[in-house]
Parts: C-alpha cells; structure tokens; sequence
C-alpha cells in the first residue's frame, strides 16, 4: 500500500486536544493492523522544546535519541506504545535553520532561495522521512497553533502542495470547538464553520471534523456541520469532553472513525485486527478503582496567575496514575509549592497528610531549600518518597548535610562557590555553559544503569541493566561517593562507561529513592514503570 498522510489542524481556539485526537488515531489505526506514527510540528521559532519555560510551554518531553519535544510527542509515546525519534518532531526554527544551512552550502546550486516554496518543500521532506524511517503505512501530522494564525501557514502549504500532487493519499482532519454557553443553552456550530472556512482560505478543505465539546454533538449539529462545511454528516464526528484522555480512542471508534479514514483513503479493512480491548479493559480499571492513594508533588512550575498549570509535570501524572491503575488504586494528586517551605518550614508538616511524595525535575534556585525541607521531613517520618533528576540531586545535598556532617553542601548549580559541592556541573558541560551553549547540549536521551543487588530498584526493575532517559548537567561528585555511603546512602544504579551515580536510596526506610534520569518518560498506561509501581505500592501500604 502508498504510504497515507493525515494532517491533524485546529480550529476556533488553541487546548482543544489535537494531540490527544493525534494520538487517538495512532492507537486507531494500528489495532485496525495498520503501521502508523505521529509527527508533532511547532509552528515557534525555537528549533526545540529546551530552552523554553515550562510554566509558558509545559513539560519538556525526551525520546531516546535525546530530543527535547513538545508534550504531545509523550502522549504519541503512551497511546501507541512505541519509542518516538528526533524525525517525529519539526519546529519553525528548527526548519528555516536547515533551508538556511543549505543556501550557505550550496546545496541550492545557486537558486533565490524563497519562503515559498523551499520551506514547505523542506517541511514535506521531513514528513516523508518520519515515514520512511520508521517504514509506517500512516504518517499522522499534528500542526500546532489555530487555524487562521500567521504562524502555522507554512505548514498548511505543506498539507496543500502534499494534498495537491497525491488527493488520494492525503487527508485532512480539522478539531474544532463547538461551545454551549450557559445563557443560551445550545450547542453552537459557527465557530466550527468560521475555522472550516479558514481552512479553505488556506487552499485546504476537511475531510473529517472531529467536533469538542463539554457533551455529544447530536445529528440537527452535525447536519448543520455538514452544509455549512461541505462535508457528509457521517464525517462529523462527536468528540465530548471525557474524565479521562485514555477514554478519548475508545470514543472515537465508536464513532467509526478509523473506518471512515480507511475508506476515504481507499485502506481496506483488516478482518479480525481490534486491539483496542486491552486498552478498553484499562480504562474500565482505571475509571472503576475506588481504594485512594494521596501522593504529593512538591514543585514550583504550578503557578501561572490565578490558575494551576499541570502540562508542567503531565508525565509525573500520567505515571502516577498507570501505576495507581495496575495496583488497584485511584489517584489523589495534589499541587504543593515548594516556595512555601522556605518561608515557614513548619508548613512540611503537611505532608504527613500523604501517602507519597514525588520531587520532580528543575531548574535553577527558585524553591530548592523548600523542596530540601520537604525530602528531610519525608526521611525522618518514613513517607515514601521518589526524586526525580533535580528531586535525586536534592535528596543528596539533604543527606550530606543532615547524616554526613556536610552542613554546607550544596549544587554548583545553586551556589557556584559552595563549600561542599556534593552536586556538580558534568565536566563534559562545562564548555557548554562557559561559550554559553544551552540549546541541545544537555546530557539529553537514553543512557545505561547497573543496578546493585539487595535495592528497592534492583527489586523494582528485576533486571540487573536498565536503560533510561535523561535531560540534566549536572551530577553527583564523585568525591564525595564514600562519605555518602558511610552516612547511610546506597549508590543503587551506576552509569558503567562514565562511573556517574544513576539512582541513590536511604537505608532503614519504606521507600526513599531518588534517579538522576526520568523513568516517568518511559511509562506506559497498560504496564506501568517499574520504580512508579513500586513507589506507589510503598505508598499503598
């Protein structure tokens, strides 16, 4: 079969879920026995993810070859179960910075490079080679940004001149909002026609609407929908608001979407291939699991304003809750701001109100001493407890200076001149900071564990040598590894080709270990990961 191309665009308003829609149709189309993969594209001028403020973009998410993505290429991860690349993700900067290094090299033989059209020519490049490496019958493209945007018209020239040369092996899906406000009490389709309408304006008509909405769309709407948007009414589909993402596939099939999108882009249907009843089962377990379990997590990319903003740490969720789902349990997760265990440390004390605590990844010294605050009072009171890459580092300065004696240790990343730097910067990093490279250079992707015996990871893992990924610069000092372990700590995973420390844990305690990786990238709704499952079931105790 020709290798088939579904662009996935949004309309009316950005947050409306193309991504979970993205991976809804990955999951799909592959239990229908289709090879497929996804593709994100940013429409932003940064060429990745990495330098961007989690608080204004959300969580930085890593692939094994050591990219730094948008969060969406994590649900691409977890719905379709496979290890996403570098390939999968194109950003703006990322493609004027190729076309660019091309002109300079000639590569162009001399020719008026122009906007249009080298870069959406650059742009279809790419998509083809998502296809190609990872030799997918479907390649889906999520285009970032709102319909109707100057940033994302590159892209859409892309789908266009895609669509143009191959009509029968492209297919455009548009998401769309359709609100139901409170004073009028029906479900209005003009927004939906007005993106549809912009989508033409681009060159590009729907194929398929997939209609969000806080409930069903019922058929007068999708009628509706479908004279105004010139498409049939069976191709306007109910996509209502859900208490889980992981119910999304499951809704949308029921809609028979995949069966439309195998038709329109002439796939036949594969006799006796559904492989959504496993996931159909989790979902049914994750909804009807009742036993609570109360796991804090201690951060500070919450606030934003007046609301809370979890895209932060949607990976430490996501985690938590696979775990919590194959052992029976249901999530209670709460936000807790480090900063104000600077101000009052008294404040930790709440934390005895939990079954677990989680100290995720950072950056910089904004709240680290609050989040010190929060690890000693989880040591001395035995709650489970899991750092994760700034949350490990933390971990360690906490028991230098409680249990080693070391009562000034710090990270040279929080005090450049500390007078006990437990935590230092990698020295393959110190070129990096010194001609200010920070864009990429970062320890970025999978790397090797050993794990030593007799340790809750090894317990966990039951392997000896693991693989995880990691997004840091700096790591434990290794001159300080014996007093460390004199003072009670347990150098549980060691990195074999640098002799870098992976994974610590604290003696005579229920569960306390923290990794300098983040196993939470690598979490899979119908297994879970290892360390989450064993951290939650500490917790559950």
């Amino acid at each position: 079969m020709k290798r088939k191309y579904i662009f996935v665009v949004g309309g009316v308003m950005s947050g409306i879920g193309k991504g979970i829609t993205t991976s809804s149709l990955l999951k799909i189309l592959k239990s229908k026995g289709y090879s497929a993969t996804a593709m994100n594209i940013d429409p932003y001028v940064n060429v990745d993810a990495g330098t961007m403020n989690p608080v204004e973009h959300g969580e930085v998410f890593v692939t094994d070859d050591g990219a730094e993505c948008d969060q969406d290429i994590g649900n691409y991860e977890r719905f379709s179960g496979d290890s996403i690349t570098k390939d999968n993700y194109l950003t703006t900067g990322k493609v004027y910075q190729t076309v660019i290094n091309k002109e300079r090299n000639l590569e162009y033989k001399g020719k008026c490079v122009e906007v249009v059209p080298h870069i959406p020519n650059e742009v279809i490049s790419r998509i083809k080679k998502a296809g190609q490496v990872t030799d997918s019958e479907f390649v889906l493209i999520e285009i970032g940004g709102t319909i109707g945007e100057y940033q994302n018209l590159l892209f859409l020239e892309a789908a266009r001149m895609m669509h143009l040369k191959n009509p029968k092996d492209v297919l455009i899906v548009l998401v769309s909002y359709l609100p139901v406000p409170k004073t009028i009490g029906e479900m209005k389709t003009k927004p939906t026609q007005s993106a549809s309408r912009a989508l033409n304006e681009a060159g590009l008509q729907p194929d398929i609407i997939v209609g969000r909405s806080s409930m069903p769309i019922d058929e007068p709407r999708k009628k509706k929908i479908s004279t105004f948007c010139n498409i049939d009414p069976k191709d306007v589909i109910s996509a209502p608001d859900s208490q889980s993402i992981y119910h999304i596939p499951l809704i949308l099939d029921s809609e028979k979407i995949g069966e439309r999108i195998l038709k329109k882009l002439n796939a036949p249907l594969r006799k006796g291939k559904n492989g959504l009843r496993d996931w159909e089962n989790f979902v049914k377990k994750s909804e009807n699991n009742t036993k609570e379990v109360k796991i804090a997590i201690v951060g500070k990319y919450f606030e934003t304003g007046e609301f809370v903003l979890t895209d932060s740490y949607i990976s430490v969720i996501e985690a938590i809750k696979h775990a919590c789902c194959k052992l029976g349990y249901k999530e209670k997760i709460s936000w807790l701001s480090s900063e104000k265990y600077e101000k009052d440390k008294k404040n930790v004390k709440e934390l005895s109100n939990y079954d677990g605590v989680i100290v995720p990844g950072g950056f910089g010294n904004r709240g680290v001493e609050g989040k010190i605050n929060a690890i000693s009072y989880c040591r001395e009171m035995k709650i489970p407890f899991l750092g994760l890459c700034l949350g490990m580092q933390l971990a360690v300065i906490e028991h230098a200076r409680n249990n080693c004696g070391l009562k000034k240790a710090s990270s040279t990343e929080v005090d450049e001149n500390c007078k006990y730097p437990v935590i230092s910067l990698m020295q393959s990093q110190k070129s990096n900071l010194k001609n200010k490279k920070y864009g990429g250079t970062m320890r970025l992707g999978a790397y090797s564990c050993a794990l030593r015996t007799d340790t809750i990871s090894r317990k966990a893992y039951k392997n000896k040598n693991i693989s995880e990924r990691h997004r840091h610069r700096f790591e434990v000092n290794n001159e300080y590894k014996d007093i460390l372990e004199k003072g009670g700590m347990v150098i549980a995973g060691t990195n074999p080709e640098l002799d870098l420390v992976e994974i610590i844990e604290i003696k005579k305690h229920p569960f306390f270990v923290g990794v300098q990786f983040h196993p939470e990238f690598k979490s899979r709704p119908l297994t879970g990961h290892p360390l989450f499952v064993e951290f939650i079931k500490a917790a559950g105790n």
